[in-house]
């Protein structure tokens, strides 16, 4: 939980993502089309960690484990609430907040 922790706290914007999920592809994107760069932590393709860290974030309250987002050090979840967020208008304000958007 520690090395999640630290691992969230990298940057404005963190990601916990499956390489083969298409929905993580889809909340990456978005990301970058808003000129998000978040820090991506790809689990499948993790050498080491990479089970540790699905099973911490299952210990979070992430359910599904993979997608998990989390801006400003706060989980927000996977991508229905990400999409739900930049439906209601209410993801960039809350990406401004966190300092991954200044405009």
């Amino acid at each position: 939980m520690e090395r999640v922790s630290r691992m969230v706290a990298e940057k404005p914007v963190v990601i916990f993502s499956k390489s083969s999920c298409c929905m993580s592809h889809t909340i990456k994107s978005l990301f970058c089309d808003l000129g998000v760069h978040p820090a991506v932590h790809e689990l499948d393709e993790m050498q080491r960690g990479g089970r540790e860290i699905e099973a911490a974030l299952s210990r979070l309250g992430c359910n599904p484990t993979v997608l998990a987002v989390f801006i400003g050090g706060e989980l927000v979840g996977g991508e229905s609430e990400v999409m739900s967020l930049h439906l209601q208008r209410s993801l960039k304000p809350m990406l401004k907040r966190a300092g991954a958007l200044w405009v």
